[in-house]
């Protein structure tokens, strides 16, 4: 039965990769995929390394103490086994749904600020008309703005943003391709830049203020290294002329500061209410969304009700891209009952057994992370290390965060924010893989090697 569970696993991958070739939507892929791992779980008979797992272990204690050591002996085998996996699936479920909640809350703060033209105080503010200067703002721009928001929302922003500036198509792409890199490298370093780091930074595998110390040069050297290239060495790959480019004109709105202010204060306040209050982070992110939920209904008091929808939560709601929310439920189930029967634990150790070093085996699944998704490749590694041996910070969870937040660059297919260039910019997958994925590579092994090389000297 195990075996038929990989199948349906890696099946479910593969038609999640080959999304845009077989035009099913990954969401409903994945849904269907968690759901039937845990039911084929449920039906099979457990192996003996389930029994001997610490997981198991732990549920039977746990059921001594609420039924009693008599009652559970009633049970058969089979019985024991359907409340095993019954008790995996709720304690995996309460772990995804923080996940959930704290997605929802930051993609609903983020539209909320977009509706009252918030994000314009920062576009409005670039007047340059060099191109590759233009290049360099909107890429640090971009690092940084990823790094508190997300960076497929950063992705869509700057991407808006470089359409008013670069009508030429060829050097948009160029663009496009590098606010991608930078969006990736922002996001990886701090705990709400990006999906996996905010994964590892739930999970208790990293502290925010630690990643964000060991992380932050390395992501600026994944992001400098393709951008000194394609600005100094393929210089001739970006358009000169001056008249290509076009400044942008007007100023935010006064609602559209304070609800920025608000909104990226909300979200940068997260890990500083986590720390203090040693509350989860999705009460936080709960709190600033509420929070900012009063101040918009105050400030749009005279709208009709159908404009003043647009100005407030209901209407952020609306936007907000709840089949992403979805796609990360069902992923992160299917991974959960491989999770559940020690399927990665044993992958674990096959891998230890052949590279031996924890470093190579992070390295390359940054790589793999170019063609799969990295949302089930970190939540697959979170299940792979036992927490006893690898605790919280360790080498090889600020590795990870580093290399599934930045390896994703290297093909057009490997990250949101590349999936939303594409659909956005139309980049073409060959254009990409023979003009930037070379770039994207070199930035990605200077990060790794910058920072194998801060941990050994510190």
């Amino acid at each position: 039965m195990n075996t038929l569970i990989l199948i349906v696993f890696i099946v479910g991958y593969a038609c999640i990769a080959l999304e845009h070739s077989t035009h099913i939507n990954k969401t409903a892929i994945a849904i269907v995929t968690g759901v039937l791992c845990w039911t084929l779980f449920m039906v099979s008979t457990p192996t003996e390394s389930l029994l001997q797992s610490s997981d198991y272990q732990k549920f039977l204690d746990i059921s001594k103490i609420e039924s009693g050591t008599a009652k559970l002996s009633s049970f058969t085998a089979a019985e024991l086994h359907h409340e095993f996996v019954t008790f995996s699936l709720d304690e995996h479920l309460g772990q995804i749904a923080q996940i959930l909640f704290f997605l929802l809350g930051a993609m609903t703060i983020v539209e909320l600020v977009d509706a009252h033209q918030g994000f314009r105080f920062i576009t409005d503010r670039i007047k340059t008309k060099d191109i590759r200067v233009l290049l360099w703002i909107i890429c640090w721009i971009t690092f940084f703005l990823s790094s508190i928001l997300d960076n497929l929302t950063t992705t869509i922003v700057m991407v808006s943003l470089i359409r008013k500036l670069v009508p030429d198509k060829e050097t948009k792409l160029f663009f496009a391709s590098m606010i991608v890199i930078a969006a990736n490298a922002g996001g990886a370093w701090t705990p709400i830049g990006d999906v996996t780091t905010t994964m590892l930074w739930i999970g208790g595998k990293i502290t925010s203020l630690n990643i964000m110390k060991t992380l932050l040069i390395p992501s600026l050297i994944s992001m400098v290294t393709p951008l000194l290239f394609l600005t100094f060495i393929k210089k001739k790959a970006l358009a000169s002329k001056e008249e290509e480019l076009v400044a942008t004109n007007g100023n935010a709105s006064a609602h559209g500061k304070i609800m920025l202010f608000l909104g990226v204060g909300a979200l940068v306040c997260v890990p500083v209410f986590k720390t203090f209050t040693h509350m989860p982070p999705y009460t936080g992110i709960l709190l600033g969304l509420g929070l900012l939920w009063i101040v918009s209904e105050l400030i749009n008091p005279e709208k009709d009700e159908a404009m003043r929808k647009h100005y407030t939560v209901a209407g952020a709601l609306s936007r907000v891209d709840v089949p992403s929310v979805l796609f990360f439920l069902g992923i992160l189930l299917a991974v959960g009952a491989l999770q559940s029967m020690q399927v990665l634990r044993q992958l674990a150790q096959l891998l230890d057994t052949t590279f031996g070093d924890q470093r190579i085996i992070i390295t390359l699944i940054g790589l793999l992370s170019a063609i799969v998704d990295n949302v089930p490749l970190v939540a697959a590694s979170m299940g792979m290390y036992d927490p006893v041996s690898f605790p919280t910070d360790n080498l090889i969870w600020e590795y990870l965060a580093y290399c599934a937040g930045t390896g994703g660059s290297i093909l057009i297919i490997g990250s949101a924010a590349g999936v939303a260039v594409m659909g956005m910019e139309k980049v073409n997958f060959i254009w990409y893989i023979k003009k930037i994925s070379l770039l994207a590579l070199l930035g990605y092994l200077a990060g790794a090697l910058t920072y194998l090389a801060q941990r050994s000297f510190l």
